[in-house]
């Protein structure tokens, strides 16, 4: 039974979605601010967090913000706010999704198992993926290395190495990077195009020569895509 935990200081919409949801069998902790939220966040370790970002001490994107340091639990938050950006912010800040306020209980719902499938799959996945030219990447310990020498990479670029090379031949634009990222680190001055430093220092550490690299390809006019060949 999947735990979740919801964070909104309404307690007719916590009420709501702890009825809808544990009709669907799950299990169901409250917080009605962001201190509690960041408490039971490490008591209760929960398989979801539904986050409101309006809260009455701290905010919601900040509560994202200190949860993404400790923990990858999946993230949907809650807004009144609509707005692109807004809605953007809330990805880089670490979110895996997004409603908006007024909502549907049954679309929350939805959105939840759809969630939680996601990451079950993705614990699902190897430890280690490992390619042709000596790239390992380990996701359980968070390492990469070079034919057995451990490359130190920032969270940011761990992140784009591992989410292309999950997806090997796939084409990924720099939006979609920027939402695959989800990291504190990457706020909107240069926007997109942020992403192109990460990538060019990213090839600086995993490339044989990165004017012409193996692993992190451009695809002109489209973005990138990893084009590293799995071992078999």
């Amino acid at each position: 039974m999947a735990k979740i935990l919801i964070v909104d200081d309404e307690r007719m919409i916590i009420e709501v979605l702890e009825a809808y949801l544990e009709r669907e069998g799950y299990s169901i902790t409250k917080a009605d601010n962001g201190v509690d939220a960041l408490k039971k966040a490490r008591s209760e370790n929960p398989d979801l967090i539904i986050l409101d970002l309006m809260l009455p001490d701290i905010s919601g994107e900040e509560v994202c913000r200190l949860v993404r340091k400790e923990s990858e639990v999946p993230i949907l938050m809650l807004t009144a706010k609509s707005g692109e950006d807004d809605k953007i912010n809330g990805i880089v800040m670490g979110a895996d999704d997004y409603v908006t306020k007024p909502f549907s209980p049954r679309e929350v719902v939805v959105r939840v198992q759809a969630i939680l499938r996601r990451a079950k799959k993705s614990v699902e996945k190897s430890d280690k993926l490992q390619f042709k030219g000596g790239l390992t990447i380990d996701t359980e310990k968070k390492e990469v290395t070079m034919n057995g020498e451990l490359i130190s990479l920032t969270p940011i670029e761990y992140k784009l190495l591992t989410n292309m090379a999950e997806n090997p031949g796939r084409v990924y634009s720099r939006m979609d990077l920027l939402e695959k990222i989800q990291d504190e680190g990457m706020f909107y001055e240069g926007y997109e195009r942020s992403v192109d430093t990460h990538i060019k220092n990213l090839r600086k550490k995993i490339e044989l020569d990165s004017r012409q690299p193996q692993f992190v390809v451009t695809v002109f006019g489209m973005g990138y895509k990893f084009g590293g060949t799995p071992n078999a």
